[in-house]
């Protein structure tokens, strides 16, 4: 088996060098990801420059562009042969409800899904987490039921991990996407040469964290797995939309 490892807070991070060590005794890890901290970039592409590729003392590929620069590149030109699964993580921090809109780590494992390779994305429950090796276990297990009994494509999951020992996780659970409260609006400052600059508030709290989503699973100490999809199209306002235009809009028949 041959897996592609991802991530959007760096080559660096160490919720990559522990998923790649664990995931190392299953498979042949490939690990591509960006030079520095790409959170937040969500499913952005570098199309203004060209991309650069190198290679660290622990052979990570590095590469100075997102999340998804690294996926796709991986990919389409730098992998002679397609991975088995493409897996982003283990992100330094949750990413859940909203937040998976924004996420770089979600956007490198839907590049792989989009490029047709079953696909994981992988996150603590909170920064500055410290039980990435509970994390890193789900993820075996994860795969070593991929490897047994395979699953029908297409797969992109998002998994979120309570930050506690592997012995204290309650399970798994299937989940849906809560929600956040709006985001705290953002600070101005000033800088020593007098510029007003802006920092992006944080996000906002749960507000859809009732039973069956993924924010309630993680207070339930649970391991949370969310099926994700592409297809954005809100199908219930099709008939609203055609109602509203009326006589401007083209009816397909």
């Amino acid at each position: 088996m041959r897996i592609l490892l991802s991530n959007d807070d760096g080559y660096f991070a160490p919720g990559l060098a522990i998923l790649a060590e664990h995931l190392s005794k299953l498979a042949e890890i490939i690990v591509v990801a960006p030079e520095r901290n790409r959170s937040g970039a969500s499913n952005s592409l570098t199309l203004d420059r060209p991309l650069t590729v190198r290679q660290a003392a622990n052979g990570y590929f590095y590469v100075n562009g997102t999340p998804t620069d690294c996926v796709h590149l991986a990919l389409t030109g730098l992998m002679e042969e397609a991975p088995d699964m493409v897996i982003s993580g283990i992100n330094d921090g949750a990413n859940m409800g909203d937040d998976t809109i924004y996420s770089g780590t979600v956007a490198a494992a839907m590049e792989g899904y989009l490029l047709g390779i079953p696909s994981f994305a992988v996150s603590m429950s909170q920064h500055n987490a410290t039980h990435f090796e509970a994390a890193a276990k789900v993820v075996v297990e994860l795969v070593k039921r991929y490897q047994k009994t395979g699953f029908p494509p297409p797969l992109l999951i998002n998994i979120n991990v309570p930050d506690l020992p592997y012995e204290a996780l309650q399970g798994m659970v299937i989940t849906r996407l809560g929600k956040r409260h709006k985001a705290e609006s953002v600070t101005k400052s000033t800088t020593p040469r007098g510029e007003t600059v802006y920092w992006v508030g944080a996000a906002g709290n749960a507000q859809d964290a009732g039973d069956g989503t993924d924010f309630y699973a993680l207070e339930q100490r649970q391991v949370s797995l969310t099926p994700l999809q592409i297809d954005l199209t809100q199908y219930k306002q099709l008939d609203g939309l055609k109602a509203w235009l009326g006589k401007h809009v083209q009816q397909n028949e």
